[in-house]
């Protein structure tokens, strides 16, 4: 008897990534990617090709698939299912001044963390509809139902037309109209979002609990957001915060009781298998270090060399690194600075230097939001592009002040994609129990000064550039979870 097989689909911005795992043992029997288009908006259907290429003779062989997609992207479609426009992206700003007008009509932004865990930025979908209802009311009228883009590959594979939408806690958290803590869409709140208009919502699937089926019989599981299907691919324990280093950076962890940040730093999440994933998002993580080699004419490798030359700090040269705006802090027309040019700073090892550590005291910053969250902190699990970098982990432990601990570098999103799937597919109370894959371990260092003295150019750097600070506020008590209810 042949034993089981699972695929798991990453549909991120830029590509689509399909891993095939033995359902018990989670080993990778098969990988493809296909990319997707550059840019804020893209076309839904151009992540069905995408899907339909990277999966062309694999999904039809599995016993059961999930997909896990990057998250917030408003697909709004007609009453026939056809998208009205193309797709507006996480990363796309436009909604900024939508995000500040919400904020103010719901009462601030403690009754949005109240109300769904986070409170609205230019990300978050309701914003989105916001942008839509007040640029675009014509295409708004025509919008009949909402999806998220896991959601739309999740229905075109179950084939799409009269199949029922469908989506999982872990994606619906990050729309701004459903309520991680009390498990239930807030239709007041979409209705706020999109100027009174309340278009069909997707179901919201329990974590094991399957969609339906493709038309060839594969099982379909419910998917999930990419950050929850990262979390779910890694097996995250107490203590472990996932610092992801890719086109943006994220900065998560498994909780126990929802969160609701009024600063708006700390997305109160759900994640993949019941309980919370509280995470704080940059929009500049690699690719901070891709523009870097570009402007010093070189390719990552020597710009890795070249970083490595300089000494820890680059005497004081400092990278903002807010080269796309920012989420955290929220900056959305930020633009990229460097701070301490001299003559003896001036020079591309130090250039490169500070690329390095201006991403990763960013990313620091956000960790801090964790923390003052009440997430405890043992090791960083460190993924993404950028952690193939061994300057990056040695660099992080630096500045983090924890030891790093870097997985083998495989498509996590993809793969827990692919455990959920198994979990479905079997039927058992908790997911399969797949190995850890681990290459490096870096301990955190025997002295906390240079880390600190780095983070310390940096605040500075920033208080000057923009007056105020970016530590955290303190926390509030937690509030108390509600179970999960699947008859939403």
């Amino acid at each position: 008897m042949c034993a089981a097989t699972v695929a798991g689909v990453d549909s991120s911005t830029q590509s689509c990534k399909v891993v095939v795992c033995d359902a018990d043992t989670g080993e990778i029997l098969h990988q493809a990617n296909a990319p997707h288009p550059n840019g804020t908006e893209v076309s839904p259907e151009a992540w069905w090709d995408a899907l339909s290429t990277a999966g062309a003779g694999v999904l039809e062989q599995v016993d059961a698939i999930a997909v896990a997609g990057q998250q917030h992207g408003l697909v709004a479609l007609d009453a026939e299912g056809r998208p009205v426009r193309d797709a507006l992206l996480w990363n796309d700003v436009r909604s900024a001044a939508a995000a500040d007008e919400l904020i103010l009509e719901l009462g601030g932004p403690q009754a949005w963390a109240d109300a769904v865990g986070s409170v609205p930025l230019a990300a978050f979908t309701v914003t989105k509809l916001r942008w839509l209802a007040d640029h675009e009311p014509e295409l708004a009228d025509r919008t009949a139902r909402i999806m998220l883009p896991h959601d739309y590959l999740t229905w075109r594979l179950r084939g799409g037309g009269a199949a029922e939408p469908t989506t999982d806690r872990g994606d619906a958290s990050g729309t701004g109209y459903w309520s991680p803590a009390d498990c239930e869409y807030r239709k007041d709140l979409l209705a706020l979002g999109f100027r009174g208009r309340t278009p069909e919502l997707p179901r919201v699937l329990g974590p094991a609990e399957a969609a339906g089926r493709t038309p060839g019989g594969v099982l379909v599981a419910a998917g999930t957001g990419d950050n929850a299907g990262a979390a779910l691919g890694l097996g995250l324990g107490d203590g472990d915060v996932v610092v992801s280093l890719g086109t943006s950076g994220t900065v998560f962890a498994r909780s126990a009781v929802p969160s609701a940040d009024a600063s708006g730093a700390v997305a109160g999440f759900a994640d993949a298998t019941g309980a919370f994933l509280p995470l704080v998002c940059t929009l500049n993580a690699a690719r901070v270090l891709e523009y870097a080699a570009e402007l010093l004419g070189v390719d990552l490798t020597t710009l890795e060399s070249l970083a490595a030359q300089a000494p820890p700090g680059a005497d004081g040269l400092v990278l903002l690194p807010y080269l796309s705006g920012e989420r955290t802090p929220n900056l959305p027309h930020a633009t990229g600075s460097l701070h301490g040019l001299r003559p003896e700073t001036m020079r591309p090892s130090h250039i490169a230097r500070a690329a390095f550590e201006g991403m990763l005291c960013n990313m620091a910053e956000a960790l801090d939001h964790l923390r003052s969250r009440g997430t405890g902190v043992r090791r960083i699990l460190l993924i993404g592009g950028a952690a193939r970098s061994a300057l990056v982990a040695e660099i992080a432990a630096q500045i983090f002040g924890v030891p790093v601990t870097v997985p083998q570098p495989i498509e996590y999103v993809a793969v827990g994609a692919a455990r959920q799937a198994a979990w479905t597919l079997s039927g058992a109370a908790e997911p399969p129990s797949w190995p850890a894959r681990t290459v490096a371990e870096i301990p955190a260092p025997d002295a906390a000064s240079i880390g600190n003295r780095i983070r310390a150019e940096y605040q500075r750097a920033h208080g000057d550039l923009y007056g105020r600070s970016s530590a955290p506020p303190p926390a509030p008590a937690p509030r108390r979870r509600r179970r999960w209810r699947s008859h939403e």
